[in-house]
């Protein structure tokens, strides 16, 4: 995986073998959350964006190689569906207003965000998955993207589908448990990529859920955390900011950890330990 411009320190990321499924280089992106719409590191990989994550027990450091890193945080890769990510671009790109149905753009003039340039890597990808829930116009060899409302819904009601019958395989106390509840647990998981207004709240009507109580077990669940809540987070080249803390996905700022991340030969620390000794 290509390592960040300007970035001297060490992670241990485990992801997919680049080598083995394809051309053997990753990028990390900074692009926006789909939910609060801070600044999240993903990374793309053969045309695959994942989300990073990480993990961290108290007095943990690395041995890599002949070096120790005193960052002792595990961090993951895990694919997620573009869509999500893509969803508040599309949305704000059409320029709806009322009961208008918003403008036809073309991709690389919706992709084209300001202070986020990882969106220009992702045009393929976004060619191949939005168009599940956009409206697309052919004039010659153009092609013309608007959201469309009522795609996005049946997309949404299909995964809440697909997951509600994944947590019955997961869990016996979901088969247990009445089917709404259920139904409810699922959808308060995609909350995690949804904004309420407008997709949560139209995807609650549409299923009969209370948003109240939806949102409520939303925030019971522990989710692992991001790289946009550590402060020792991976941080894309495009997009290396100075100053101020960073926030969470609720977008809460979190408290400055004083963690130093420096990397040491661990042959030199033998070494000092036995001059020591003399």
């Amino acid at each position: 995986m290509a390592i960040p411009e300007g970035s001297d320190e060490i992670r241990l990321l485990i992801a997919p073998d680049d080598s083995v499924l394809g051309n053997g280089v990753g990028r990390l992106l900074s692009l926006r959350h789909p939910k609060c719409g801070n600044a999240i590191c993903y990374l793309l990989s053969n045309d695959v964006l994942q989300e990073i994550h990480w993990f961290k027990q108290p007095y943990t450091s690395w041995f890599l190689g002949d070096y120790v890193t005193e960052d002792g945080r595990l961090y993951t890769a895990t694919p997620v569906d573009p869509v999500f990510i893509l969803l508040p671009i599309f949305d704000e790109a059409r320029m709806k207003k009322g009961d208008d149905l918003g403008k036809f753009r073309q991709l690389d003039e919706i992709m084209l965000i300001d202070d986020y340039p990882g969106y220009q890597h992702l045009l393929s990808v976004a060619e191949n998955s939005m168009q599940l829930v956009c409206e697309v116009k052919e004039i010659g060899s153009s092609k013309f993207f608007r959201l469309d409302d009522s795609k996005v819904l049946g997309w949404l009601y299909h995964k809440v589908c697909r997951l509600k019958q994944t947590l019955l395989t997961l869990d016996k106390n979901y088969a247990a448990q009445d089917e709404k509840d259920t139904l409810s647990d699922a959808v308060s998981i995609l909350s995690e990529y949804l904004k309420d207004d407008p997709w949560l709240k139209q995807l609650c009507s549409y299923l009969r859920l209370n948003l109240l109580e939806v949102t409520r077990k939303a925030s019971e669940i522990e989710l692992v955390p991001n790289a946009a809540e550590s402060n020792q987070g991976f941080t894309a080249s495009q997009d290396k900011k100075k100053g101020g803390n960073k926030t969470t996905k609720a977008g809460r700022q979190n408290k400055k950890a004083k963690v130093d991340t420096e990397s040491h030969n661990i042959k030199d620390m033998f070494t000092r330990a036995s001059r020591r000794k003399k």
